[in-house]
C-alpha cells in the first residue's frame, strides 16, 4: 500500500557520500512503499515556485550510485525561511506533489530550514534531516563523525604528501589552507595524518581573537626553526575558520595598504556567513610573511593552495559509503515511526543505533544553528600532533644553547628573540 510521496533534497556545501544517502533513502523508501521524489538544487527552485526541477526516483536510477561522488541531486544554499513568499511557495508544491515525508541532506543552514518545514506543517510532512559537512563540526553524539569527513581527510593527505615532496625538491614552503569555516578537524586531521610541518587552527587561541601578527609569528618561528636544523622547506595548514578567527577589521588592518579588497571581496550568503572562499586568505598570508621574512633577512618562497573543492566531491572511501546506507535507511526508518509525526529529527548513529535527534534540541533558538563541535584542544589526540609539529615551545627559550641557535638563524641576540618571539610559546 502507498504511504504517499517521499521527498529527498539536499543543501549547502558538497560532501562525499550525498549520493549514498540519497540511494539508499530512495531504496528503502520505495520498499517500504513510498513514491520518491527528488528535488534538484535544495530548496532553490521550489522556493521559488518553481515545479520543473523534479524528479521521481526509481530503485534504477539510484541503484549504482552509492560509490560515486557528488549528487545527482545537485545542491544550493538557498535559505526558504528568509522569506515567507517563499515558505508558501514550497508548502504549496509540496502539496500539489502530495509530499507526506521529506530527507533533506546537509549542515545546520539546511537542518533550520527543515525543522520549519516539520514544525509549520504540524506532521502532515515527516521530516528527517541526515548531517553532512566535511568539516566534522556538528555535535553528533560522541565522536560519531560527519559523513563526508573522512573521505575529504583520506585525499586531502595524499595531496598535502605530495606537496610536502615538492617543499623538500624545490627547497620552499606550501601555505595550504584547509577548509573548515567553525572548526580545525580537517585542517588538523589531513596536517597529523599527512606529517605537515605545522598546523594552525582557531581552537588553538582558547575563545580568544588572535592578531595576524600572532598567527604570522607561530609561522616564523617554524621556519626559523626549521633553518636552526639546516631545512629550508616546510608545510603550514591553516584552517579557514582562522579568516573569522581574526576577523575583517583585523584583516585590514594587517594589510599594508588597508585594501582588503585586494585579496578578495568581503561578502556574505544568505545565511550571513561570511564567504571564506571569497577571501584569497592564503595569498594574504604568503604576502604578510614574506614582508616580514625579509625583515628578518631570509629569503623564502612561498605557494599558497587552497584545499577543500577538490576534496567535496570525490569518491566516498568504504567508511562513509557503509555509513550513509545507514543514514539514509535510518532515516526512512525514523520517518516510519510514530515519533516522526511529534518531531522532525536529525539522524545520526551510536554504536550502531540509529539516534533521532530532535530539532528542538540541537538547534539554538537564538542562533538557529546546532553548536559547533571544536577540536578538544585539552586531550592527548591535539597534544600528540602538537608534539609532532616544529613551532617555538618553552624549552627553546629556556635552553641557553637552542636559544642562541634560533637566534643567529635572524641575527638576533638570544635576549631579542626571546623578547620578539617567546609569547608565541607562552614565555614572556
Amino acid at each position: 500500500m502507498s504511504k504517499g510521496r517521499l521527498g529527498i533534497l539536499v543543501g549547502g556545501g558538497p560532501a562525499p557520500g550525498l549520493n549514498g544517502v540519497i540511494a539508499a533513502a530512495t531504496i528503502e523508501g520505495i520498499n517500504q512503499g513510498y513514491e520518491v521524489i527528488g528535488f534538484r538544487d535544495g530548496f532553490k527552485h521550489i522556493a521559488a515556485g518553481d515545479e520543473t526541477q523534479i524528479k521521481p526516483l526509481s530503485i534504477r536510477d539510484v541503484k549504482d550510485i552509492h560509490s560515486k561522488g557528488g549528487s545527482i541531486l545537485g545542491t544550493a544554499r538557498t535559505n526558504p525561511t528568509k522569506s515567507e513568499e517563499h515558505m508558501q511557495n514550497l508548502f504549496r508544491v509540496f502539496e500539489e506533489m502530495g509530499i507526506t515525508a521529506l530527507v533533506t541532506i546537509g549542515g545546520d543552514d539546511t537542518a533550520y530550514s527543515a525543522s520549519h518545514v516539520a514544525r509549520r506543517s504540524n506532521g502532515k510532512i515527516r521530516v528527517a534531516h541526515v548531517p553532512k559537512t566535511i568539516d566534522n563540526d556538528l555535535p553528533l553524539p560522541g565522536s560519531t563523525p560527519t559523513f563526508g569527513f573522512e573521505t575529504a581527510r583520506h585525499n586531502g593527505v595524499y595531496i598535502v604528501r605530495n606537496l610536502a615532496e615538492d617543499a623538500r625538491t624545490t627547497s620552499r614552503w606550501y601555505i595550504i589552507i584547509s577548509m573548515g569555516r567553525a572548526a580545525g578537524h580537517l585542517a588538523l586531521g589531513i596536517a597529523k595524518a599527512s606529517a605537515a610541518t605545522l598546523c594552525v587552527i582557531p581552537e588553538e587561541f582558547r575563545n580568544r581573537q588572535p592578531t595576524v601578527d600572532e598567527v604570522c609569528d607561530i609561522i616564523i618561528g617554524s621556519i626559523i626553526k626549521r633553518r636552526a636544523e639546516g631545512l629550508q622547506y616546510g608545510v603550514v595548514v591553516l584552517a579557514e575558520g582562522l579568516v573569522e578567527s581574526l576577523g575583517e577589521q583585523g584583516l585590514i588592518k594587517a594589510v599594508p595598504d588597508g585594501q582588503l579588497e585586494r585579496f578578495g571581496k568581503v561578502m556574505r550568503d544568505d545565511h550571513g556567513h561570511l564567504r571564506l572562499g571569497e577571501i584569497e586568505f592564503g595569498r594574504l598570508m604568503k604576502e604578510l610573511l614574506t614582508q616580514r621574512l625579509e625583515k628578518l633577512g631570509i629569503k623564502m618562497t612561498f605557494i599558497d593552495k587552497d584545499l577543500g573543492y577538490e576534496l567535496r566531491c570525490a569518491d566516498p572511501v568504504p567508511f562513509d559509503a557503509e555509513y550513509t546506507r545507514d543514514l539514509g535507511y535510518g532515516a526512512v526508518k525514523f520517518l516510519l515511526s510514530p515519533e516522526s509525526q511529534k518531531y522532525g529529527a536529525i539522524i545520526s548513529f551510536v554504536d550502531g543505533k540509529m539516534i533521532p535527534l530532535p530539532f528542538e534540541k540541537m538547534l539554538d533558538p537564538k542562533t538557529n544553528r546546532m553548536q559547533n563541535r571544536k577540536v578538544n584542544v585539552d586531550g592527548e589526540a591535539y597534544e600528540c600532533a602538537c608534539a609532532y609539529m616544529i613551532r617555538l615551545e618553552r624549552e627553546d627559550f629556556e635552553d641557553e644553547r637552542k636559544l642562541a641557535k634560533l637566534a643567529g638563524v635572524v641575527s638576533m641576540k638570544p635576549q631579542e628573540f626571546r623578547t620578539r618571539f617567546g609569547y608565541v610559546a607562552g614565555v614572556k
